[in-house]
This record gives structure tokens, C-alpha cells and sequence, in this order.
């Protein structure tokens, strides 16, 4: 079950911070151009479509949990490309991969165990997962002070009990998980990642902090959003770090 709803245009607008760290852990694998490659959480497609300009005569299959976002990626990428609308805890594929590529996804998966238990039943034995997404410490201060926002009435009381959906693991769990779900090595570190976004307002509201926006009544998301660009100041700095994944099925 999704835990937040996507705008798969919106984020396609406004995402060329993603893309360029997608980009980066897509530097990391290494491909002869002919292999089969998932792309585990493609969102609307940006890195998705430089995976199929390294694949002239391979084959990239794209998933997503979100319609919408599914819906970006065919406007982007075009009718002939192989996206699919599927949660990766309940992944199946009619033959594995060589590879899979993540980038910005396992963040929003509670069930690390699961999804890397399925991964590697999607894998060929030798196939490479090669994943980026929030890890340990990721936003930290920026979520300290959105929170503190979210604790002042009029919010505080559509907070009460809620909880978060990220999952921010570290190096050291992450590759213990990998391994008992069935890869063979895996090596897993952090990297610090700070961004300022070009339209730091909208790509608050639309990926970082989207799922507590969306969390409020329609007539207090602007005034929450008010609020949070107050407690941050200028400029907006979001202090990503990020967990990085190569693990070898």
C-alpha cells in the first residue's frame, strides 16, 4: 500500500536535484549495453532515461508503485518503454534480471528484510544491485524544524500519533539484511549530500516533507508550508545523506 499519494508532473518539473544524484549511482554499474535492467522505483523517469541510453541493446524494465508517476515516465520516456505500475514487496517478473538500479525509493519501505529478499529472487546469481536512497541521519535538521512547526497549533493537533513513514537505515544493517536475503557481498556506506534546490518551496511540499503536507486539511497546506519556509530562512539547505548500496546476488 502506498504511503502517500505522488503528482508524477509536478515532481517530474521540479526533481533535477534527484536526477543528478540518480545519476551518480547510475555511474556505478557497470554495463556492456546488452543486459536487462530494473529500475526499482523509477518515478517519473528522468534516470530511468539515461539507464536506456546505456542499454542500446538491452532492455529496461521500470517500476513504481504510483500511477502517477508511472503516467510522468510514459509522457517522458514514450509508449514503447516497459513501465509498470508495482510494489516492490510484491514483485514478480516472468524471467530475472541482470541488474537492478535504485535510486531515492527504499527510503519509503518499512520492510528492508522483505524488499531485499525479493530483489534477489528478481536477480540472475552474479546480477548487481546498485541502490541509493535516504539513509541514516538523512534530513535531520530539516525535519527538526519542520517538526517543530507541526507541533504548533494549528497542526499539532492533525500530528497527534502520527508517525513518519521513512525508514533511514544505516551502513552496518543494511548490508547484514542484504546478506541474509541471499547476496553473496554487499558493501554499503553514507554520504553526505546537501542540496539547495532551485524552487526549494515546491520541492519541499512535493518530495520532501509531501507525505506530512498531505497529511493536513487542504485550507492549512499553504499556511503549514508558510511556516516551515519561515523556520528554515534562506538559504533552504536540505541536508541529505544518503545510504549507498553494491550488493552482488
Amino acid at each position: 500500500m502506498a504511503v502517500r499519494e505522488w503528482d508524477g508532473p509536478t515532481y517530474d518539473r521540479i526533481s533535477s536535484t534527484m536526477e543528478a544524484m540518480g545519476r551518480e549511482v547510475l555511474a556505478r554499474l557497470e554495463l556492456a549495453g546488452d543486459e536487462t535492467v530494473l529500475d526499482a522505483g523509477c518515478g517519473s523517469g528522468r534516470v530511468t532515461a539515461a539507464l536506456i541510453e546505456r542499454l542500446p541493446r538491452g532492455h529496461v524494465i521500470a517500476v513504481d508503485e504510483s500511477p502517477s508517476m508511472i503516467d510522468a515516465a510514459r509522457e517522458r520516456l514514450g509508449a514503447g518503454a516497459d513501465l509498470r505500475v508495482a510494489d516492490l514487496l510484491e514483485l514478480a517478473l516472468d524471467r530475472p534480471v541482470d541488474a537492478i538500479l535504485s535510486t531515492a525509493t527504499f527510503h519509503w519501505i518499512a520492510d528492508h528484510e522483505r524488499l531485499f529478499t525479493r530483489l534477489r529472487g528478481v536477480l540472475v546469481p552474479g546480477g548487481r544491485l546498485v541502490a541509493q536512497c535516504g539513509g541514516r541521519g538523512n534530513i535531520e535538521i530539516l525535519r527538526a524544524r519542520a517538526s517543530a512547526v507541526s507541533a504548533r497549533p494549528p497542526y499539532a493537533a492533525h500530528f497527534e500519533g502520527w508517525t513518519a513513514p521513512w525508514t533511514y537505515a544505516g551502513p552496518e544493517e543494511t548490508r547484514e539484511r542484504l546478506l541474509a536475503a541471499g547476496f553473496s557481498s554487499a558493501e554499503c556506506w553514507l554520504t553526505p549530500a546537501p542540496a539547495e534546490p532551485e524552487d526549494p518551496r515546491e520541492y519541499l511540499r512535493t518530495i520532501v516533507l509531501g507525505v506530512a503536507v498531505q497529511h493536513l486539511p487542504a485550507h492549512l497546506r499553504d499556511p503549514y508550508m508558510d511556516d516551515v519556509m519561515a523556520e528554515l530562512g534562506t538559504p533552504v539547505v536540505v541536508d541529505y545523506v544518503r545510504l549507498n548500496i553494491d550488493a552482488v546476488a
